[in-house]
C-alpha cells in the first residue's frame, strides 16, 4: 500500500498566531480553519489510492500549554472533515527523547506496520525540516510545502494542492490492469 503522510499544523490547517508573533496549533475547534485547497488534495490523493496519515508532533501537550483532550478534538474534527485514514499523535517535548517525535520516524514506521505501507512508494508532506527529516529516515519521498527555501525536501511546493498536483503527476493512481497483478 502507498501513503502520503501528513503534517497537521501549517500543512492541513492554519497555525493561530499567537500575541508573540509565534505560530501555535489551534487550541480547539474554535480555532480550526483548513489551508486553501487542503479538502480537494485529500479527496484527490484518496481516489488516487494513497492512504492518508497524519503525523504530529504536539509537544504543547508535554509544556503544559495545550490539553491532550484539545488536541484531540481537534484530530476529531479533521477526521470529520477529510478523508484521512488515521491520525497519529506525539505528545512529547524534545527532552523526552523518545522515538516517535519527528524528526525521527518512529509515527511513520508504527503505521507502516500496521497498514502494510511500502514507505519506499509513500510520500511525506511538512512544513519543518523535522517534518522532512523523519520522511528521509523512513524512506519517504518528501515534499516541504510553504516555508520557502528551509530543509533538504525532494519537492517544494507552496501548499497542500500543490503538493498533491506535483505527486499525481509523478506517481498517478495505478490502472486496472497494474492494480490486478
Amino acid at each position: 500500500m502507498r501513503a502520503v503522510f501528513l503534517d497537521r499544523d501549517g500543512v492541513l490547517n492554519r497555525l493561530v498566531i499567537g500575541g508573540d508573533g509565534v505560530g501555535r496549533p489551534p487550541a480547539g475547534v474554535d480555532q480550526l480553519e483548513l489551508l486553501p485547497g487542503v479538502d480537494r488534495a485529500c479527496r484527490r490523493l484518496k481516489a488516487a489510492g494513497f492512504a492518508l496519515l497524519v503525523a504530529t508532533n504536539q509537544p504543547d501537550v508535554a509544556r503544559g500549554r495545550l490539553s491532550r483532550g484539545a488536541v484531540e478534538e481537534v484530530n476529531a474534527a479533521l477526521a470529520e472533515r477529510l478523508p484521512l485514514d488515521e491520525i497519529l499523535v506525539c505528545y512529547h517535548d524534545d527532552a523526552d527523547g523518545c522515538a516517535c517525535r519527528k524528526p525521527q520516524p518512529g509515527l511513520l514506521l508504527e503505521a507502516a506496520g500496521r497498514w502494510r505501507i511500502d514507505l519506499a512508494q509513500s510520500y511525506l508532506v511538512g512544513d519543518r525540516p523535522k517534518d522532512i527529516t523523519a520522511g528521509r529516515h523512513a524512506g519517504c519521498t518528501t515534499i516541504l510545502v510553504g516555508r520557502g527555501d528551509i530543509g533538504d525536501a525532494d519537492h517544494r511546493a507552496s501548499g497542500l494542492a500543490d503538493a498533491a498536483t506535483w505527486l499525481l503527476q509523478r506517481d498517478p493512481a495505478p490502472t486496472m490492469d497494474a492494480a490486478r497483478s
